[in-house]
């Protein structure tokens, strides 16, 4: 579903999948929303209607999407270890494949103006990281439990990582970080918006809570998931927020 950050309010459902939902994500401009679930599928659709615009297709649980920086592909990866690239220019053709996970993927992200892939494992801790050009993983990010959740922010510089209870802030060049919040929750998910010191995280227990990003204080909380809240992001200038929960429902 889609809400407004600074309301809490619903504005708008999503409505297609036959499985649960475990990942949903906006693109830049937030025109465009992309999901990825159990039905083997990751979808597109038009974030302003509503209206489905394609099913990407899997042959297995699909857990991770993303936009690339340009808004012009679409990255998958799920229980077939696999990373799928999608040209959304030609949403028909076969996508570009990237293997080598060591356990089913959780969550990816482009980063370094898409040059580079940020991703997890639901079974194995650390970050690896794709180079696109070459196809291989350059290297890994060493974390104390398998990562939930990865996201850069919009102009490139930080990473923001979920792993057991614990949020970091990332820097995207150097890949040290640049601080970390320990939270009274199993966190799945976490979003950053600097503009407006603030991240949202989300997890088991079923509500969507924002935080300082100075303090770890918590500002504010959203409920109403009857569900562990799994996806949860802020864009399109920190007014809005989309979540989702992991069951057999639509986003």
């Amino acid at each position: 579903m889609l809400r407004n950050a600074e309301t809490g309010d619903w504005i708008g459902t999503f409505e297609g999948h036959k499985g649960c939902v475990w990942s949903a994500t906006l693109n830049a401009p937030a025109t465009h929303a992309a999901t990825a679930s159990a039905d083997f599928s990751a979808r597109l659709w038009n974030a302003i209607t509503g209206d489905e615009l394609h099913v990407f297709q899997h042959k297995h649980i699909c857990k991770s999407v993303s936009f690339s920086d340009d808004c012009q592909k679409l990255l998958t990866g799920g229980s077939e270890k696999l990373l799928r690239i999608y040209d959304l220019g030609n949403v028909d053709a076969e996508p570009y494949v990237m293997q080598g996970s060591p356990s089913q993927i959780r969550t990816a992200q482009f980063t370094a103006e898409d040059t580079l892939i940020m991703s997890s494992c639901a079974d194995d801790k650390g970050i690896r990281v794709w180079d696109v050009r070459t196809n291989t993983i350059v290297t890994t990010l060493g974390t104390d439990s398998p990562v939930t959740s990865i996201e850069i922010t919009d102009d490139g510089r930080y990473i923001t990582t979920a792993d057991g209870k614990t949020v970091t802030f990332f820097d995207a060049m150097t890949f040290t970080p640049v601080w970390k919040r320990t939270m009274g929750y199993e966190v799945e998910s976490a979003s950053v918006c600097i503009k407006n010191d603030v991240f949202v995280a989300g997890g088991t227990d079923m509500w969507v809570h924002a935080h300082s990003m100075s303090t770890g204080e918590e500002v504010d909380c959203g409920k109403g998931h009857r569900g562990g809240s799994r996806p949860s992001e802020v864009r399109g200038s920190s007014t809005s927020t989309i979540s989702g929960k992991r069951r057999k429902v639509s986003l």
